[in-house]
């Protein structure tokens, strides 16, 4: 049965340190190379009238500048920021898909430590461009002091307001991602293995329940497969709103 302990697998390399490999590690990094890879293909052999391959990649690209940068920042803005949204888009959601890849059977986004250092890198956009748009003080302000509240209000609404900027929305963040890969992991698993235990361990008059529970395993894995391309669309798309809200002049 599935527990916690598969999310902190025993150390490969470098163990006790903040080096250390593991294999979830491996994963993340299999995934890194496979999509540097193909991106690496895709640019290399780019032509004028694109190939199947080729306008793959341009509609994903296409995608996140378009539904998710100009929807959100408008195209005077969009810009500047798809290199970082595209970035984060297509990395979760390879790191997600390696959840129902046979033999790596983990998303690398399933512990919480890479969801966390995407949201930070979110957060830290967020604070240094309002900071140079508005200045620190205006900053401070927009997001502290909404405007058209009576002054006393304001010694419940800005700890809360300041409580958001600095905590809520960054752990929310990341705590989404993290949470819909561990359960979808921990859901297949379960499909899986009871699977396993109805068709080999179990009693012949159990083991029609076996194909059901298999039937149940493809079926959680399809509904994964969607899982894994709306959370990394929901990351991206919620980076942007947040990037769009040091943008503006008020809040």
């Amino acid at each position: 049965m599935p527990s916690i302990d598969e999310f902190f697998p025993p150390a490969i390399l470098f163990e006790d340190t903040i080096f250390q490999i593991d294999r979830i590690w491996i994963i993340r990094i299999i995934a890194m190379a496979v999509l540097l890879t193909v991106f690496v293909v895709a640019a290399r052999r780019a032509k004028l009238v694109p190939g199947r391959f080729q306008g793959a990649i341009e509609m994903i690209l296409d995608f996140v500048r378009v539904q998710i940068a100009e929807e959100i920042l408008g195209k005077a803005n969009a810009r500047r920021f798809v290199p970082m949204l595209t970035t984060i888009f297509l990395a979760i959601l390879a790191f997600n898909l390696t959840g129902i890849i046979p033999f790596l059977n983990m998303a690398g986004t399933a512990r919480i430590g890479l969801p966390i250092v995407l949201a930070l890198w979110v957060f830290v956009t967020y604070w240094w461009i309002g900071v140079s748009k508005h200045g620190l003080g205006g900053y401070l302000k927009n997001n502290l002091f909404p405007p058209g509240i009576p002054w006393p209000i304001y010694f419940i609404v800005t700890p809360i307001e300041l409580l958001q900027i600095l905590v809520v929305r960054p752990a929310s963040l990341a705590l989404r991602l993290a949470a819909n890969m561990i359960a979808g992991h921990i859901m297949l698993v379960l499909c899986f293995a009871a699977t396993q235990f109805f068709l080999l361990e179990a009693s012949w008059a159990l083991k029609p329940i076996g194909a059901l529970t298999l039937a149940g395993g493809f079926a959680v894995t399809l509904f994964e497969i969607l899982v894994a391309l709306l959370q990394a669309y929901i990351f991206a798309l919620l980076a942007a709103v947040y990037i769009s809200l040091s943008l503006e002049e008020e809040h």
